[in-house]
């Protein structure tokens, strides 16, 4: 997905919506507009894990405001907080990749 989206040049437009996101959620992320799309898995992972362990009510909030799936979150079949945060990462990039995608399509 994160390279896809590099290849058609909308890795600025996902990073743009992730930081639009999670700033509407009231936490802050820090993700450069040239990042890697690594380095945004790795910062978007350790974000998540932080928010779930630390802060759950604004995880909570962040996935609302994001539209991640309900149902896909209660699919996750591990217990292990590290799994789950990956997890969640993937849903998360899934679901904004889905509105930076159909935004540029329209």
């Amino acid at each position: 997905m994160l390279a896809r989206a590099s290849e058609e040049h909308l890795l600025e437009k996902l990073v743009l919506q992730l930081c639009k996101d999670f700033q509407a959620a009231n936490i802050f992320v820090d993700i450069e507009p040239d990042i890697s799309p690594g380095q945004l898995k790795r910062t978007l992972h350790e974000t998540v894990f932080f928010l779930m362990r630390d802060r759950f009510n604004d995880y909570l909030s962040l996935l609302y405001i994001i539209d991640v799936s309900e149902e896909e979150v209660k699919r996750i079949q591990t217990v292990d907080t590290v799994e789950i945060s990956e997890e969640v990462t993937f849903l998360i990039l899934k679901r904004e990749w889905q509105k930076v995608w159909f935004k540029n399509k329209v």
